[in-house]
């Protein structure tokens, strides 16, 4: 083949949809800087930035819900195909809210949901969740002009105070949990696939079951929330209920979603093995 033709057949392959697919490093470490803050690769290649809100001092009664509790802001990306997927969730104040979402809507996201996630917390948060498909540079950027219309800080926190006994809590729960700082996580994907607008969504992007515990003096708090198809729900909120653990909220995070998906928000103050039984039977609901 002569030169001339090489040039041609180089012309006409098909090019690359973007610098993630050639170096995904360098795509994410992009993100970081737009955002500015540090995230981490997840199963699913997404790509996820973290940010608890350390500049609130929120309460439940006595208790302060450490950030990593209950009062996250989070951001997902994945690539889908030639573009980008953006979803996540804004924790705000009442007073933040408006502006936050002015600043989505005028890069191209989407808002698909906002309300409570826990109930008589003071002061009161909210959560904004949103959704954004294009570039991902532009996506970033868009989601930094929301967070800049707020108070939402960067860095790191300190741990919560106190100890939990996290493998009894795991081996009664069924699960394997992550220790950040100090509040136990638990990520439990559902054996579905889960897409909004016909895409995908992995577990990492807000598609798995959470459910957190903080050291507390009674023992431990718990927050989090169920993902469920409708089907499901009653049985939830009857073995929650049962356990004294509060629901605190049932409602959507998505739109265009399938199968639709109800999101029951959770909490509950007590030892932390009784809150694990209550828990772990709710779960047991969703087993077929």
């Amino acid at each position: 083949m002569n030169l001339r033709l090489l040039a041609v057949f180089l012309l006409l392959l098909p090019a690359a949809s973007s610098d993630v697919q050639q170096n995904p490093g360098t795509q994410w470490a992009a993100v970081e800087e737009i955002i500015g803050q540090k995230g981490s690769l997840q199963a699913g290649d997404v790509f996820k930035i973290g940010l608890p809100r350390h500049d609130l001092v929120v309460k439940r009664g006595a208790t302060v819900i450490h950030p990593v509790l209950g009062l996250g802001t989070w951001i997902a990306f994945k690539q889908a195909g030639s573009e980008t997927i953006a979803h996540g969730d804004l924790c705000l104040r009442e007073d933040e809210v408006n502006a936050a979402l002015s600043q989505l809507q005028a890069g191209g996201i989407e808002a698909t949901a906002l309300h409570n996630h826990l109930a008589g917390e003071q002061p009161r948060v909210l959560f904004l969740h949103f959704w954004g498909k294009g570039d991902l540079r532009t996506l970033a950027r868009t989601v930094r002009a929301a967070l800049d219309a707020t108070s939402t800080p960067r860095g790191a926190l300190l741990a919560a105070p106190g100890k939990l006994e996290q493998a009894s809590i795991e081996n009664s729960l069924g699960h394997t949990g992550r220790l950040n700082a100090g509040v136990l996580q638990f990520s439990i994907a559902r054996p579905f696939a889960i897409r909004m607008h016909g895409i995908e969504l992995p577990p990492a992007m807000g598609m798995a079951t959470a459910i957190n515990f903080q050291p507390t003096p009674r023992g431990a708090a718990t927050t989090g929330d169920f993902v469920l198809r409708e089907h499901e729900l009653a049985g939830v909120l009857h073995a929650l209920r049962a356990a004294g653990i509060e629901v605190t909220a049932i409602h959507n995070h998505m739109v265009g979603d399938e199968p639709r998906l109800v999101f029951v928000h959770f909490w509950g103050e007590a030892p932390a093995l009784e809150l694990v039984r209550g828990l772990r039977a709710a779960l047991d609901t969703l087993r077929p």
